[in-house]
């Protein structure tokens, strides 16, 4: 059988960053794998960013968004079904921020697909500099998606003091606690610089599993909360960005925005990739990209958020 890990976790945490770490881990061992990007995004950026991994070990699969969520399931069943007989040791599951766990547990369950796969590990990625107070929504979200993994790491654990990786410990504990769930977590989740992850470390994340939690669970409507703006093709430089972007992020007339990610292209035509959030903003070189940049959040104003930008998809 087929081995499929989840790899969730919110807006902004870091999935992709761990998934390139976590899949060449596995190219390096041995291992034929499909990173499948099961997403409801339009513009799907994380699809660019792992393209320099697709080759003969390695291929690159996507779950396009459908209309409603049942459309979505389905789509995400045929895909898999698709991919059964493709001799893959592996298949990771990138999903989007805002994903329902129990769509993967569920969807793994039913004919055919319980016959071709089992569930290796269930992997929730929680940045160390979780903000103290989230939306009922979102914390409903966090714990959904730390309930039932087997391994959870804190990313940019080198970016924040000390007491922050305690203070997220505490934020993951309370989240359980408001959904009844009966887990708590402490030494067990991996807080270390993801540049020192060994060999070792990859393999206990591989072999993690998943723990079988309840929890009081609550409906998650992406449309009715979530949404994302896309703008294309706008000609902004670095400079612009670290200009406007900290100013966007504190406007409160703009909404409650997470993330803002994308591309920029130079004068000399190379490529940056931009990962920014309320608390940090990085820019990586990029072997190819796409004039993007996409803000997420919750009960965004498009209005407000056009006049930083001047145009919107």
């Amino acid at each position: 059988m087929v081995k499929i890990d989840l790899i969730t976790g919110f807006l902004g945490s870091g999935k992709t960053t761990f998934l390139r770490k976590y899949a060449r881990y596995l190219m390096n061992a041995g291992h034929k794998i499909c990173i499948l990007e099961n997403d409801y995004g339009a513009v799907n950026v994380d699809m660019m960013l792992l393209s320099p991994l697709e080759g003969p070990n390695c291929n690159l699969e996507m779950v396009a968004g459908g209309c409603d969520y049942d459309c979505h399931r389905r789509r995400f069943k045929t895909k898999l079904i698709a991919m059964g007989m493709c001799g893959y040791d592996r298949v990771l599951v990138e999903p989007s921020g805002i994903f329902d766990t129990d769509e993967f547990f569920d969807v793994l369950c039913e004919e055919p697909l319980d016959r071709w796969y089992e569930i290796g590990s269930v992997i929730s990625i929680v940045d160390a500099s979780l903000e103290d107070h989230l939306s009922p929504e979102s914390e409903y979200l966090l714990a959904s998606e730390v309930a039932n993994a087997g391994a959870v790491l804190l990313s940019k654990t080198q970016t924040v003091p000390h007491h922050a990786v305690a203070g997220a410990l505490a934020h993951l504990n309370r989240a359980m606690e408001q959904v009844q769930c009966k887990r708590r977590f402490g030494s067990e989740v991996i807080a270390k610089n993801w540049d020192e992850l060994t060999d070792a470390d990859f393999e206990v994340i591989a072999q993690a599993g998943y723990v079988k939690q309840s929890f009081r669970k609550q409906p998650v409507h992406e449309e009715n909360s979530y949404s994302s703006l896309y703008f294309m093709n706008l000609p902004l430089t670095e400079a612009d960005i670290r200009e406007k972007v900290p100013h966007l992020f504190r406007d409160g007339a703009c909404g409650h925005v997470f993330r803002i990610k994308g591309f920029l292209q130079r004068p000399d035509g190379s490529w940056l990739e931009l990962n920014a959030t309320p608390r940090s903003m990085e820019f990586c070189p990029i072997e190819a990209g796409q004039q993007v940049i996409i803000v997420i959040g919750e009960q965004l104003n498009a209005d407000a958020i056009e006049t930083y930008f001047h145009a919107r998809l």
